[in-house]
């Protein structure tokens, strides 16, 4: 990964920018692209995520998404990028790095999902090969965590082939699809990144443009 750090003074926003892929944060015009691609990828999606309140896709929700995104950023707590492909506006996913502990932690919660359509295509390890060294990076972050539900094999390899850690399983973690359900813990952190990165020779090379 190759960062090409510039100053975006009038945004203020961070771009993530790989081979096929832009990461940003959510802006109002996103809405009626981002809900079309979770609408139709409801069913795929609803078994690994939190119950979908009933206005989940409306541009209320949307908004609320946004504010929260923002008021996280400037408290230092979480970042929220949308995943689009990198000529158009068409959003393909979405990953937070959240949950940020500062003082002796230096740790961060990683999260993310990806359209049905757009599964299969390597673009969540593009997206991935991206964010993780703007975590270390830009963020400071010592140590980056990750946890998914025991059946869900594409995101146990995919965080695998990242360089991410098996380190245990946790009864009754989140509240998923409706119920309280074990995950399978993962970390990575900031020495672990280089040798990931030198041995995953498929994944793509990408820059940043960066807020002050």
């Amino acid at each position: 990964m190759i960062f090409s750090p510039l100053r975006d003074r009038a945004s203020r926003q961070t771009t993530l920018l790989t081979e096929r892929l832009r990461l940003r944060p959510p802006m109002a015009s996103d809405w009626a692209s981002w809900a079309e691609v979770r609408r139709r990828s409801k069913s795929f999606l609803q078994p690994w995520e939190p119950t979908w309140p009933p206005d989940s896709l409306s541009r209320g929700s949307f908004r609320r998404r946004i504010e929260q995104a923002e008021r996280e950023a400037r408290d230092g707590t979480a970042r929220s990028f949308l995943i689009l492909l990198r000529d158009s506006e068409m959003v393909v996913g979405g990953l937070t790095i959240s949950h940020i502990r500062r003082g002796v932690a230096q740790t961060a919660s990683l999260g993310y999902w990806l359209g049905e359509v757009h599964t299969r295509k390597g673009l969540m390890t593009e997206a991935l090969t991206a964010a993780i060294p703007f975590s270390f990076t830009e963020l400071k972050l010592h140590r980056i965590e990750a946890a998914c539900l025991p059946k869900n094999d594409p995101s146990r390899r995919l965080l695998e082939r990242l360089g991410f850690h098996e380190e245990g399983q946790a009864r009754g973690y989140l509240k998923i699809d409706g119920r309280w359900q074990d995950h399978v813990l993962f970390g990575l952190l900031e020495e672990d990144w280089p040798s990931a990165r030198t041995g995953d020779r498929d994944s793509d090379q990408g820059s940043l443009l960066a807020e002050a």
